[in-house]
């Protein structure tokens, strides 16, 4: 799972850059100069520091910045200092001798007004409130008892997934297997988290057009999270008015949704099946709730799933399927492993996914190579450390690219290639121990969302190879269009198009 990592692009900065100069000249005060040793800073302009340099793909910006600068920078967008590492070695410190201190995340407005005042898991400041949200959601939520409880309702929805490609089949016509996947991925999410709720007729829709309104407004410019002296003008521009507007949409069909729960719940011993279930049983448990779990905690927990659980599949399956068809020779690997396991099977289910080690590599080259959240969420020093000699001060904003050291060539062979071999019989694995690989974060603030989200994503993919032969619309074998998409998120700049044709 992951969310949006909040930063400009640079249109959006150009659009606002008149007025900030201007009130911003008016604050301009000479520094002193300082005798702390700071990381190594590019040229930066005036006021606004480095955000022009941030670019529409902010990781590949940053990682030619670093190239150029070093592994280890400090920037300063706008009038926030912003550190940038850019090695497996720098991550090791951060995320693990140093977590405690870079545990905490920054103040983002948007997320603050959208989220109940940060009080869900994954844009809390660190602190008691975080610690027992992130017990909830590891214990009662996620925990792989739970994971493996939800095993027949992720079956169930991707044999929807897959009877509606079937039936699309039949016009040998090109799906838009991105919109495919991610109504397939909200969808899921729906299922598991809100159990009959979802099955109101147009509610999987309205959670679909919410989920991309939020994601794409999250991801937009806030004056304040890089001026907040100038925090003040928000209302002008009328971005508070919006992130209100969005939380209220929220927050009228999450209420609705637990009211309804409630009242069909009432006084019975009925069996947890959802979150939603989960949440309210826990929230009535003296031992678990204790006057902490409340309505506004749990639709905040409910928003961080449905905003980082939607994304991160259905772009992992998207670029999965797009490397597929460029390698033909791993799809056919691909293709003999699944066929070998699942044979005489209508579909590929959850206990044959053990077996499948060269679907597993897959996988993992695809986050290795395609991050979903290349950059992860930005934290932010609780105080003040060393890191290479150099001292960070407290209140320090903390990016760590992780697309770039997934792809450093010094610790990755031919780091640009899609080589899900490097792989096998290896033991580097997605888990947060392996500071060259990380795709989910590592330490404290761990995604917790992994185990759900890898068998979400393996299940789907064996099942499309099994039961489906894919080609590219007009037979242009292997041209798929790599390039990405603007924006912090790694998606697609195109849609993909591919042509089913069902294998039995």
């Amino acid at each position: 799972m992951a969310f949006e990592l909040l930063l400009p692009s640079s249109p959006t900065l150009l659009l606002f850059l008149p007025l900030i100069l201007l009130l911003l000249s008016i604050k301009l005060v000479i520094p002193k100069r300082s005798s702390v040793r700071l990381p190594p800073s590019p040229w930066k302009l005036p006021l606004i520091g480095n955000l022009h340099q941030m670019g529409s793909l902010p990781h590949r910006s940053l990682d030619k910045l670093a190239k150029k600068h070093g592994p280890i920078m400090l920037l300063k967008l706008g009038q926030v200092p912003t550190l940038v590492v850019t090695s497996s070695k720098l991550a090791r410190d951060i995320l693990k001798t140093h977590d405690l201190i870079f545990a905490s995340r920054p103040h983002l407005k948007a997320a603050h007004i959208i989220l109940y005042g940060n009080m869900d898991m994954a844009f809390a400041p660190y602190g008691e409130h975080w610690r027992q949200m992130r017990k909830i959601a590891v214990t009662h939520l996620l925990s792989t008892r739970r994971v493996q409880s939800f095993q027949a309702a992720k079956e169930m929805e991707v044999a929807d997934l897959m009877d509606n490609i079937s039936q699309a089949s039949s016009s040998k016509k090109a799906l838009n297997m991105s919109h495919l996947l991610f109504c397939f991925s909200n969808n899921m999410l729906c299922r598991v988290i809100l159990g009959d709720f979802s099955k109101q007729e147009g509610m999987n829709e309205k959670f679909r057009e919410m989920i991309e309104e939020s994601t794409v407004f999250l991801a937009g410019f806030n004056l304040e999270d890089y001026f907040p002296s100038l925090g003040w003008l928000s209302s002008l521009f009328g971005s508070d008015e919006k992130a209100k507007e969005i939380f209220m949409k929220w927050d009228g069909t999450l209420n609705q949704m637990i009211q309804e729960r409630t009242n069909k719940k009432g006084g019975s011993d009925q069996k947890d099946e959802d979150f939603v279930d989960v949440l309210l049983s826990l929230k009535n448990d003296p031992n678990v709730g204790n006057n902490f779990l409340n309505n506004e905690h749990i639709k905040a927990l409910l928003l961080d799933m449905f905003a980082a659980g939607t994304d991160t599949t259905y772009i992992v399956l998207e670029w999965a399927m797009a490397e597929l068809i460029r390698n033909p020779n791993v799809m056919k690997v691909l293709k003999d492993e699944v066929k070998g396991i699942a044979s005489g099977k209508s579909m590929v289910n959850e206990h044959d996914l053990g077996e499948m080690h060269y679907l597993r590599a897959i996988i993992k080259e695809i986050l290795r190579l395609h991050p979903a959240s290349p950059m992860l969420l930005p934290r932010e020093s609780m105080d003040s450390c060393q890191l290479e000699g150099y001292e960070i001060p407290k209140k320090t904003r903390v990016i760590i690219n992780y697309w770039a050291i997934a792809r450093d060539p010094k610790v990755w062979e031919k780091p640009d290639e899609f080589i899900p071999e490097r792989f096998l019989n290896n033991p580097i694995d997605f888990k947060g121990q392996d500071y060259e690989y990380f795709p989910f974060g590592s330490g404290r603030r761990i995604c917790p969302g992994m185990q759900f989200a890898i068998s979400t994503v393996e299940l789907t993919l064996a099942n499309l190879v099994y039961r489906f032969d894919w080609s590219l619309r007009d037979a242009l074998v292997g041209e798929v269009n790599m390039d990405e998409a603007p924006g912090v998120t790694m998606k697609m700049m195109n849609n993909l198009h591919l042509v089913p044709k069902p294998c039995f």
